[in-house]
């Protein structure tokens, strides 16, 4: 596996038969026509597009059907997240993670160093790392790791099956009308609203649900167990901002704020916490359950 000395792995790209392209330069402008062509260029002459063995590649070498090349991306600016991920366990199946607010579990967008999986390969050594399930960025803690690429789809499996026992606590506003009625699971039909970020509730059968608790209530605030049944995007976020008590410092529920590049406010983290998960590891068959260390404080 390529990575780069910070730890980042390579992305791999298909040549197709069929095509005709003057170089390899004129093949990436055409195959990504979103990214300038002073980019690719740099790319090219820092060694960032290589073979599928790793020798760098130059811009006017010829395009070969039918292959694979590498590369790499490059960030002029990320956002830097000072906060610290923790390694709750690991053996030679699994690493379970405890992730910061903040942190993006894998690359995208903005982030290429400044994410759980990057720092987690630089701190262990393992390249092979990738997640098994997914959390917000805004949102903290657990997150769970393959080791071995042959072993990951059995783990994947469990999360597509439900048969991860997942719990969350959140810090919402109180309701009496919400409190008379726990403990009570909610059911909705979540689907994509027109804006990427958000999702919003439809009529229809529920695809939704979730089993709220109290856990304890220091007004205006309290405290709540979340308990997932199913794995939508957002599902907490939007079923407890339907119910009246969108979670304390939610940026995107009720009202989408504009998204912050750079300049983080690190003193708002969405009051979101992975606190538990468990599970029958499909590989060892041990009962596994792990919690997180962080907590809540309303």
């Amino acid at each position: 596996m390529n990575v780069n000395s910070e730890g980042v792995s390579a992305s791999r790209v298909f040549l197709p038969s069929g095509q005709s392209h003057s170089s390899l330069l004129d093949f990436f402008l055409s195959s990504f026509p979103h990214i300038e062509p002073s980019e690719w260029k740099a790319r090219f002459s820092e060694g960032l597009v290589m073979t599928a063995d790793g020798v760098p590649v130059a811009p006017s070498d010829n395009y070969l059907p039918n292959t694979h090349l590498l590369y790499f991306r490059r960030l002029a600016r990320e956002p830097g997240i000072p906060f610290e991920e923790q390694i709750l366990y690991q053996d030679e199946h699994i690493l379970v993670a405890d992730k910061p607010h903040f942190l993006p579990v894998t690359p995208s967008g903005l982030y290429l160093h400044q994410t759980l999986l990057n720092r987690l390969k630089k701190k262990t050594g393992i390249q092979s790392l990738s997640p098994i399930h997914r959390i917000d960025r805004d949102t903290a803690g657990l997150v769970i790791f393959s080791v071995n690429p042959e072993e990951r789809a059995r783990y994947q499996n469990l999360f597509r099956d439900r048969v991860v026992q997942k719990v969350y606590e959140a810090i919402a506003p109180y309701s009496e009308d919400l409190i008379g009625r726990l403990p009570m699971t909610y059911r909705s039909r979540l689907e994509e609203s027109e804006h990427f970020l958000q999702m919003q509730e439809v009529e229809g059968e529920a695809n939704t649900d979730t089993s709220i608790e109290l856990i304890e209530v220091t007004k205006p605030w309290a405290k709540y167990r979340l308990t997932p049944g199913s794995g939508k995007k957002h599902q907490l976020r939007c079923h407890l901002n339907s119910l009246g008590v969108p979670i304390k410092h939610d940026q995107i529920y009720p009202v989408l704020t504009p998204y912050q590049e750079y300049d983080l406010d690190f003193s708002k983290p969405l009051q979101l916490l992975a606190k538990e998960v468990a599970f029958l590891d499909p590989v060892t068959g041990n009962a596994r359950h792990f919690i997180s260390n962080q907590a809540l404080s309303i």
